[in-house]
C-alpha cells in the first residue's frame, strides 16, 4: 500500500511539473508575440487620433447641416414676424447701437465684410431713417455713422421679439440643456471670430474690443 501511494504521488508531481512547464511556455510565447510597450502606446495613440479625426469630421458634417437649417428657419421666422431689418442690416445696426458712432471702414472691419457691401447696406439703413451720418471731425471728407432713435427702437424691438420666441421654444428644455447650448454656441462663435481674425492676417481680436459674436444682431 505504501509503495502504491508513493508511486501515485510521484506521478502526480510529474503531471504538475508538466502543467507548470506548459504554462511557462505559453507565457513565453505570449511575451514573444507581444509588441514592445512603446509600440503599444504609439498604436493606442494613433487609434485615438484617428477616432478623433473621424469624430470631428462627422460632427462638422452634422453641425454644418444644422447651422444651414437654423439660418433658413430663422430667416423664415423673421420674415413672418415682419422685422424691418434683414439679417445683414441687423448686424450693422446692432454694432452701431452697441458701440456708438463708427466710420464705415471701421464698421466693415468689425463685421468682416468688404466696404462696398457695407456701404450699400448703410445707404438702405439711412434711407429708412434707421441710421444717420455726421461730419467726421478728424476727416472732413468722411462721415461717422450712428443709429437714430428709430434705429435703436427697431433694434430693441427685434431683440425683444427674438428673445420672446426663443424663450417659448426653450421653456420645455431642462435647465442644464439650455445652459449647455448657450455655452457651446458661444464657444463656437468665439472660435469663429478668432479664426476669422487669423485668416485675415490680423491675429487675435483687439484686446478690449467686443467680439462681433458677443453682440446681439
Amino acid at each position: 500500500m505504501i509503495g502504491t501511494e508513493s508511486r501515485r504521488g510521484h506521478e502526480g508531481a510529474v503531471r504538475m511539473d508538466a502543467v507548470r512547464m506548459d504554462a511557462v511556455q505559453a507565457d513565453d510565447a505570449r511575451t514573444d508575440d507581444a509588441p514592445p510597450a512603446g509600440a503599444t502606446c504609439a498604436a493606442a495613440a494613433t487609434t485615438t487620433a484617428i477616432a478623433e479625426i473621424v469624430s470631428a469630421e462627422a460632427a462638422a458634417s452634422g453641425l454644418g447641416a444644422e447651422m444651414v437649417r437654423l439660418m433658413r428657419l430663422f430667416a423664415a421666422w423673421t420674415q413672418r414676424a415682419g422685422f424691418e431689418c434683414g439679417a445683414a442690416d441687423r448686424v450693422l445696426l446692432a454694432r452701431l447701437v452697441t458701440c456708438g458712432r463708427r466710420r464705415a471702414t471701421d464698421l466693415a472691419a468689425d463685421v468682416f465684410l468688404d466696404l462696398s457691401t457695407v456701404s450699400r447696406q448703410v445707404r438702405s439703413l439711412v434711407d429708412r431713417g434707421l441710421v444717420e451720418r455726421h461730419p467726421d471731425p478728424e476727416d472732413r471728407r468722411g462721415s461717422l455713422l450712428s443709429a437714430t432713435e428709430a434705429g435703436r427702437a427697431a433694434y430693441q424691438s427685434a431683440v425683444r421679439r427674438r428673445e420672446a420666441e426663443l424663450t417659448r421654444l426653450l421653456e420645455p428644455w431642462p435647465a442644464e440643456d439650455r445652459t449647455l447650448l448657450t455655452r457651446l454656441l458661444k464657444r463656437l462663435n468665439d472660435d469663429l471670430v478668432d479664426s476669422t481674425y487669423t485668416s485675415l492676417g490680423t491675429g487675435q481680436h483687439p484686446v478690449g474690443e467686443a467680439r462681433q459674436g458677443d453682440l446681439h444682431a
